[in-house]
This record gives C-alpha cells, sequence and structure tokens, in this order.
C-alpha cells in the first residue's frame, strides 16, 4: 500500500498504534486528535483513505462523515469507522451513511490492513479518475475546478486543462506540441507562443508553487513533485 491516510481518533495510544500498522504497510498517517480539526485537515489535505472514530471531541465521526459527503471533494474518499460502539444500529447507520467500513473496538491489526487494502484498492480501481491531487494542489475534473491549499484557484478554461493534463502524468516531461495540439486545439507549430502564455500565467497563480510546473528545455512541460524552491 502507498496511500495518505489521515486517522481521526482522540484516544492517541490507539491512533498510534493504527498509525504502526499502516506505516509498516507503506502508508503516510496524518494522526488528528480532535473532530473539528480532522474535518479541517481532511478537507484541505484530501487524503486516499480516512479512519474515523465516532465518539470526538468537537464533531462526531458521524458528523465529520456528514459533512465529507456533501463536499465535492471528499464524497469519495474511502472511509473506514473504527469505534468501540458496536450496537447494531451504530453500524448500520453509518454504512446507511456511504461508509465504506465499520470496525468495531478491539480489533484485530491483521484485519483492520486487509480491510484499508481493499477499500484502497477498490478507490483505484474506477476507470476514470475525476479528481486528481498532487501535494497541496487539487484539480476536481467533474466540476472544472482547482484548489491550492483548500482554497479555490481562480483558473482559465486553458490553464486548467494544461494543469489537471501535467498532473495526471507527474514528472512525465510533455512534447510543447502534443499539448497545444490536444489542449489548446492548435494544429500547426506557430502558436507555441500560446501555450507559454497560460503556462507562465498558471505559474503566476500557482505563486508559492510555481515551480511545480516545470521545463525540460527544448522539449516541454511537466507537473514536477519534486519541486526545486528558490533560496
Amino acid at each position: 500500500m502507498s496511500a495518505h491516510i489521515i486517522i481521526v481518533e482522540d484516544d492517541e495510544d490507539i491512533a498510534a498504534l493504527v498509525a504502526f500498522n499502516l506505516e509498516r504497510e507503506g502508508c503516510r498517517c496524518t494522526l488528528v486528535h480532535n473532530g473539528t480539526e480532522g474535518w479541517e485537515q481532511i478537507r484541505t489535505q484530501l487524503p486516499d483513505c480516512v479512519i474515523l472514530d465516532m465518539m470526538l471531541p468537537g464533531m462526531t465521526g458521524v458528523q465529520i462523515f456528514a459533512e465529507m459527503k456533501a463536499c465535492e471533494l471528499t464524497k469519495n474518499i474511502p472511509t473506514l469507522f473504527l469505534t468501540a460502539r458496536a450496537q447494531m444500529e451504530d453500524k448500520l447507520e453509518c454504512l446507511g451513511m456511504g461508509a465504506d467500513d465499520y470496525i468495531t473496538k478491539p480489533f484485530s491489526s491483521k484485519e483492520l490492513k486487509l480491510r484499508v487494502r481493499n477499500l484502497l484498492h477498490r478507490a483505484n480501481s474506477g476507470v476514470a479518475r475525476l479528481i486528481v491531487k498532487q501535494g497541496s494542489i487539487c484539480v476536481d475534473k467533474a466540476n472544472q475546478n482547482a484548489t491550492l491549499n483548500g482554497e479555490p484557484l481562480e483558473l482559465t478554461t486553458a490553464e486548467f486543462k494544461i494543469l489537471s493534463y501535467l498532473m495526471e502524468r507527474p514528472d512525465k516531461v510533455q512534447d510543447r506540441y502534443k499539448l497545444q495540439q490536444e489542449l489548446l486545439g492548435y494544429s500547426d507549430t506557430t502558436q507555441t507562443r500560446a501555450l507559454d502564455t497560460h503556462i507562465k500565467r498558471l505559474r503566476q497563480k500557482l505563486g508559492t508553487h510555481a515551480d511545480c510546473i516545470a521545463t525540460e528545455r527544448g522539449v516541454g512541460y511537466y507537473f514536477s513533485t519534486q519541486p526545486t524552491k528558490p533560496e
């Protein structure tokens, strides 16, 4: 497994145990012990999977999940409830809201890892990726919008097409002529400056993250997952 997982659990020992087991499988875990902060982290970081306790300070796990389902950017994030509440009505409530899985405490670490693995596999087996996230930048292809650190990016249609196309192919250089033909509709090589102009404006809007749009001199552009930061 290689995924970013947010664990919202107020018991720090249990949260650490869950993270320990998942990190051994190659996952990167963010631990949050407050429900309100948990929702903020989920909304801004857009993880690959969320593990929720039900009873939390601030917001309950059910309240967090309701917010997730109401938000276009988070509604499809695989979510597993990990809770001490073993009553059937609690389990049915969560599953009825659309939760992907429900495990009661105490739990088997092996079972937890298998269930998380299955959630991630199902999430990644879709034909189309409508939401693409790289670091702090996220594009929502279904709604044609993009965010940076959870805040909207005001992009033109051309800028959005370029950003989403490059983000779907991270660290792979894309030929400039192919970009201008497929994304901008130019069939010859006379409009190459138009592509450069769009790239320049896109970088300006990305601000401190501008280096994510990298140049391969004489070839084209690519989305860098390890941009060089200015000194």
